[in-house]
């Protein structure tokens, strides 16, 4: 036991420091493995995680990615909607249009059919008043009767055609004169209080065409 405890007593301090170095290398090297072990887990859980993050950020460009394309489809839409309404105006505009003018151009032709057959018509009454003349003439002679009743057919066809195209004539004899449908020529003195303003005599017949005077009646009145 003394040579023991001697031998201790006589050990080395070198040989000393050397252990103690050694006992510390081996205590930094159980600590690094045990740092090791540690880090593992993290690394291998930061490892699974990377993955997952590059997944969520793909899925958001995709998310962007449709958000952008929506946008640009509703912006379409209304871009196509405004021009469909605006296609629609334009169209509804332009039927409008020709369809007044196709109303303006049926009226004018009516109007124009009116004044050709009005002319044509008035061009006739001069046949007319010949006719009358003819028959009063006629009337008053000593002819024969085939002169009459001839004069008279051809004024009678005359006015039934002409009647069928719209003409009527004034009415004048004992009407009260009116400026709208009569001419006073000349006046004549009542015989009767009742007659005065009232037509004498008709001079020349007067006649309307459709209900509008083509012609007024030359009358006498009385006063």
């Amino acid at each position: 036991m003394e040579e023991r405890n001697n031998m201790e007593e006589k050990r080395n301090p070198a040989v000393d420091g050397q252990e103690a170095e050694l006992h510390k290398q081996q205590e930094n090297a159980q600590e690094q493995e045990l740092s090791e072990e540690q880090k593992a887990p993290a690394t291998e859980e930061a490892n699974g995680r990377e993955p997952k993050k590059k997944a969520l950020r793909e899925a958001e460009r995709k998310v962007r990615e449709l958000q952008e394309k929506l946008t640009a489809a509703e912006k379409d839409r209304d871009t196509a909607a405004a021009s469909l309404a605006k296609e629609k105006d334009d169209y509804l505009r332009l039927m409008a249009e020709f369809d007044n003018f196709r109303r303006r151009t049926s009226q004018e032709k009516l109007e124009l059919v009116s004044v050709a057959a009005s002319d044509t018509i008035k061009g006739l009454l001069s046949v007319l008043d010949d006719c009358e003349r003819a028959m009063k003439v006629l009337s008053e002679s000593n002819d024969s009767d085939a002169a009459k009743e001839g004069t008279a057919l051809i004024y009678d066809k005359l006015m039934d055609y002409l009647k069928s195209k719209g003409l009527a004539v004034i009415e004048a004899m004992g009407k009260e004169f009116d400026t709208d449908l009569h001419e006073a020529v000349a006046k004549f003195p009542a015989q009767e209080e009742g007659q005065k303003g009232k037509v004498f005599d008709v001079v020349q017949t007067g006649y309307t065409l459709n209900g509008k005077v083509i012609r007024f009646a030359k009358v006498v009145v009385a006063c």
